[in-house]
């Protein structure tokens, strides 16, 4: 696995813990990032995605709830909540990373990580944000 595949990985467990535990994810990130056992301070990037998705929170929510048809935030089981705003920061706010790629490592996690049906829910949810991604940003 690639150098920035595993730090998106180690961005997407804070995420998730995160939110399954009703914490802030900059506080649970800092606290991994002074553990001498954890993993997370091994690649910037897992620092750079959290605190890029906490700064957005509210704007990578919003697109996210506005183009899931039908489907809230709250429903969408956790994981697929954590792929997805981890993935919606890096399409619709990180230039670094082409749509392409940012789309096919979250597809990969939910492949990974969730149900049968996440992939293409992930999929689709976010290559929708890439095409209107102008009028959001």
């Amino acid at each position: 696995m690639a150098a920035r595949s595993k730090a998106r990985a180690r961005a997407l467990d804070i995420l998730f813990e995160a939110d399954q535990r009703g914490l802030n994810a900059l506080t649970l990130l800092e606290a991994r990032l002074t553990d001498s056992e954890s993993r997370a301070g091994n690649n910037p990037y897992t620092a750079q995605a959290v605190r890029g998705v906490v700064e957005r929170w509210t704007d990578v929510n919003a697109a996210l709830t506005d183009y899931s048809q039908g489907w809230t935030l709250e429903r969408m089981p956790a994981v697929d909540r954590a792929i997805l705003r981890l993935g919606a920061w890096e399409v619709l706010f990180n230039d670094e990373i082409p749509d392409p790629v940012a789309i096919s490592e979250a597809v990969a996690l939910a492949t990974q990580l969730s149900t049968d049906e996440s992939p293409a829910f992930v999929n689709g949810l976010l290559a929708r944000l890439a095409e209107v991604k102008d009028t959001i940003v």
